[in-house]
């Protein structure tokens, strides 16, 4: 089979390699990969800014989908034939995130989906309703199971309730698209008046530039009227956090889900006790959580928002794309064709 691995080195690239086709163990399933999807952390293992451990010569990327092709040993999951995807940690059914779920994350500390097959442990299998094509499946694991998990982090979301969204990347529109199912009214920032009118289209109510308008934040209070949001899905981190704070109203949830602007700055502790805030850091989220918004989304018949597709061979320009910011919505790779 192909499949394509980092290199090491403080900035891996990204080598087509022709291997045997794995075979399934006890309680695990091999897949024919269909489609794989890029996540911004893919780009940040080859920029060498990766905080965590990452496997030696991995296969990249945590999120694809494809068919049941051989099942191993003692697998009750799922069958041969079955169209399935997979849970990015696979030991991560439910409950908290701990430690040990890290160790096993697929794209990262394990073999990911870019490639033309990968074995998983049937605890990871999550399978698709019929509805969804295997490009759009794709793009669900790591940021819509993350949109989900972050909207209900410290709370449930609540139809009527604020949401505001940062950007048009694939956890803000998933977010966007999840919290319309939930009946709850979405804001948005972005960057420029292109991207605005892609927002309002997929239904989010307000949008503020944040090139001409850096204040934002005093622009979400007045749609709010001087209230603030119930939930902040913050994206970027550091040049967004302490105006995320601003925006939110008292006793208003931020959860942090990404850095995309940087890992510094800080959240000065006075701006989360005047407004007693919860603001929380999230993982992506268990499988009951993928399994739950699955079951939403064939409920609402919800399409996954798709940039664009590359073919297998043009894996390259796939990250060079995700790595010029210009996409809006979920960059995915058809390992089929």
């Amino acid at each position: 089979m192909k499949a394509v691995r980092w290199t090491n080195g403080d900035k891996p690239e990204l080598e087509l390699h022709d291997e045997s086709t794995p075979s399934p163990g006890n309680h695990e399933v091999l897949i024919r990969v269909h489609a794989a999807s890029l996540n911004f952390r893919d780009q940040v293992i080859l920029d060498g800014q990766y905080g965590g451990p990452t496997q030696e010569n991995g296969v990249p990327l945590s999120d694809g989908a494809g068919e049941v092709v051989a099942v191993g040993n003692r697998v009750s999951r799922t069958k041969v034939g079955d169209r399935v995807s997979a849970s990015c940690n696979p030991f991560w059914i439910g409950g908290p995130m701990l430690a040990e779920y890290h160790l096993n994350s697929y794209g990262i500390s394990a073999d990911g989906w870019l490639g033309e097959y990968i074995v998983v442990h049937e605890n990871a299998i999550v399978h698709l309703p019929d509805y969804l094509s295997y490009i759009e499946a794709a793009s669900l694991p790591c940021a819509a199971v993350t949109a989900w998990t972050a909207l209900n982090l410290s709370s449930p979301l609540q139809p009527g309730q604020t949401v505001l969204v940062q950007g048009t990347g694939g956890v803000a529109l998933f977010s966007l698209q999840v919290a319309q199912m939930f009946g709850a009214r979405v804001l948005a920032i972005t960057s420029t008046e292109e991207k605005a009118e892609k927002l309002k289209a997929l239904g989010a109510e307000s949008m503020v530039n944040y090139s001409t308008s850096p204040d934002w934040e005093r622009e979400i209070l007045k749609l709010t009227n001087g209230k603030g949001v119930d939930k902040v899905i913050d994206i970027a981190g550091e040049k967004t956090i302490v105006k995320s704070a601003a925006s939110c109203r008292i006793g208003g949830e931020i959860a942090q889900v990404g850095f995309t602007s940087g890992i510094g700055g800080g959240l000065p502790p006075i701006d989360v006790l005047a407004r007693s805030l919860r603001v929380a850091g999230t993982a992506i989220g268990p499988r009951i959580n993928f399994e739950a918004l699955l079951a939403a989304m064939a409920q609402h018949e919800m399409k996954p928002v798709i940039d664009k597709v590359f073919p297998f061979a043009k894996y390259h320009d796939a990250y060079q794309h995700l790595a010029s910011g210009k996409h809006v919505g979920k960059i995915v790779i058809d390992v089929a064709h």
